[in-house]
């Protein structure tokens, strides 16, 4: 991967990583925290190595540490699996909507320079089903993807907001290969079962990837208790975080 480096918006390499055609799942805060806790758990299941920090616009100037460590981390960044040829955007903060853009274009410019495949997540707050239903939608060439894998686009149209819909919308506005997986989620409680939902029935089939769920499902409780106040946190933003929404009665 090249470090595009300087001191303006930038994703930072910290080490030199070897990957193949690498698919990168993005775990922004949003709607039930279904990218994050997707995102946690992907790290934490085959304990992937930090490997970038991203400096890009939007991000809070908060220094994160890790019970256990004395290392100050940025509050996004990137974590690698060689041999899964995965990556993973890990965030322990809301990044602002309102900077949606920025944010974006950065990420985005350098996923394109590393010829990174990028999934994006999305809690959608309707009734679930059960398991919650996973729909998915794309840019670029990526539509064969999702057929491939047997994930169908929604039923209904609608829009993906936020962080997440900024990226889905630069990727599309380059006509850059991605996928967005919508998972149906709780919208007042981090939803552990639809961050399940999605690794199983989205990530799993677009990767080829085997990460062990049953934690998610195990520990559900704990999950929602330990992230409620981040949840809470997202919900009380000035402008909207990241979500997906329909849209009725113009199409």
């Amino acid at each position: 991967m090249g470090d595009e480096g300087g001191h303006m918006a930038h994703v930072e390499e910290l080490v030199d990583v070897s990957l193949s055609e690498p698919t990168l799942v993005e775990g922004l805060p949003g709607l039930g925290l279904v990218g994050k806790i997707a995102a946690d758990h992907l790290v934490e299941t085959f304990d992937m190595a930090y490997v970038a920090g991203i400096h890009c616009g939007g991000i809070p100037n908060v220094a994160v540490y890790h019970g256990g460590s004395p290392e100050v981390l940025p509050p996004v960044r990137i974590y690698a699996d060689e041999e899964e040829d995965l990556l993973v955007l890990q965030s322990d903060v809301p990044v602002s909507p309102s900077a949606a853009e920025e944010f974006a274009t950065c990420v985005t410019g350098w996923l394109r320079s590393n010829e990174v495949f990028p999934i994006y997540l999305s809690g959608l707050a309707e009734e679930k089903e059960a398991p919650p239903a996973v729909y998915g939608i794309a840019t670029g060439e990526a539509g064969s993807r999702l057929e491939t894998a047997g994930i169908s686009p929604p039923a209904d149209g609608g829009l993906v907001s936020g962080p997440t819909g900024a990226l889905v919308h630069a990727a599309g506005e380059e006509s850059f290969d991605a996928v967005g997986l919508i998972v149906q989620s709780d919208r007042q409680f981090p939803d552990p079962e639809a961050a399940r939902a999605v690794i199983e029935h989205g990530i799993e089939p677009l990767t080829g990837v085997d990460a062990d769920t049953d934690a998610l499902a195990d520990h559900a409780e704990e999950i929602r208790r330990v992230r409620e106040e981040m949840a809470k946190r997202v919900q009380e933003a000035d402008d909207a975080s990241s979500e997906a929404q329909p849209i009725r009665g113009f199409q």
